[in-house]
């Protein structure tokens, strides 16, 4: 039932093209003011994570997982870490594995069935004893989110109240796919790039565990998870890993108000990652799909300077 056909979105006349409302608001956007105060919390494993919290003496807290190859610095969650100060919110912002600035210290990076990770970002957020805490992911961080939520059912603590995500790969190999074709390929070619300039500096400081040759027939998303995630992960192929951490079966299983932005015309997501029917068949599981938007894009003409998804997802979390 809860398939929001009338959406609020309005996108400026100018970035109606996919990639142009991409593109366009991370290089027109500039975002200032947020001081953040970096915390360092470590994992099971020996490594750790960079979280990042902009305080106000608030009872309420949003926490932000950004997109693949980014960070708590992205114009994005900038944005909505100043839109929720603004408004009565704590905010923390967590970096994926090797995002901060500094390569992590275990052989792998980060994937989006890493929900032990945002495990440990809620547990940060309850030890402070926030009592109202609410969910925002984009992107990757997004499918974290979801498949976060989607393990824990209805044990997902009393604390975690909404949930809003936004342009998400709710279907991991759908999304892959689409990424290593036509013209959207540019987007799977540019994370390549980040991910190979942070590898040759993990290589440098554990060269036994990292064969740059691989590198020499990698020339999609789908090549990159076969070399690396897959033995990393112990997987026998990417599909497989793709099926052990994609959110997609998990939809029906969250428990909370959730709700899923995702732009029809967004480059990055086939027709897969619009879950239709998962949301038609959960009363708390929300899809709204904007005819236009890009992805992560959203942007307005507003004098207030905010984007479209920041006010949506305050309007969402208030009910």
């Amino acid at each position: 039932m809860p398939i929001i056909d009338e959406t609020g979105y309005k996108s400026p006349y100018f970035l109606s093209n996919a990639h142009l409302g991409t593109i366009v608001p991370n290089l027109l956007r500039f975002t200032f003011g947020v001081n953040y105060q970096r915390e360092r919390i470590f994992t099971a494993d020996g490594d750790f994570l960079d979280i990042d919290w902009s305080f106000g003496g608030n009872k309420r807290l949003v926490i932000l997982s950004h997109g693949l190859e980014s960070s708590s610095r992205a114009t994005y969650i900038v944005g909505m870490v100043k839109h929720f100060n603004r408004h009565g919110y704590d905010t923390l912002a967590w970096n994926f594995r090797s995002c901060s600035g500094e390569v992590n210290l275990t052989v792998p990076f980060y994937h989006p069935g890493q929900t032990d990770d945002y495990q440990l970002v809620v547990d940060a957020a309850i030890a402070r004893g926030y009592q109202e805490i609410y969910l925002a992911g984009f992107s990757l961080g997004g499918a974290i989110t979801l498949r976060y939520l989607g393990e824990l059912g209805e044990k997902v603590r009393p604390e975690i109240k909404r949930a809003v995500v936004f342009s998400v790969p709710t279907d991991l190999s759908a999304s892959a796919h689409h990424l290593s074709e036509g013209n959207q390929a540019m987007y799977g070619r540019a994370f390549l790039f980040k991910y190979r300039r942070k590898m040759n500096l993990k290589a440098k400081k554990m060269p036994e565990h990292y064969d740059m040759t691989a590198w020499d027939h990698i020339q999609t998303m789908i090549d990159f998870d076969e070399a690396f995630n897959v033995p990393w992960h112990h997987h026998r192929n990417a599909e497989e890993f793709y099926a052990a951490t994609t959110p997609r079966d998990l939809l029906t299983d969250i428990g909370i108000p959730t709700l899923i932005v995702n732009a029809m015309n967004d480059p990055f997501l086939p027709p897969a990652c619009y879950p239709w029917d998962a949301a038609s068949s959960r009363d708390h599981l929300f899809l709204e799909v904007p005819e236009l938007g890009g992805h992560v894009g959203f942007m307005t003409l507003s004098w207030k300077g905010i984007t479209w998804s920041e006010g949506r997802a305050q309007a969402f979390f208030e009910g």
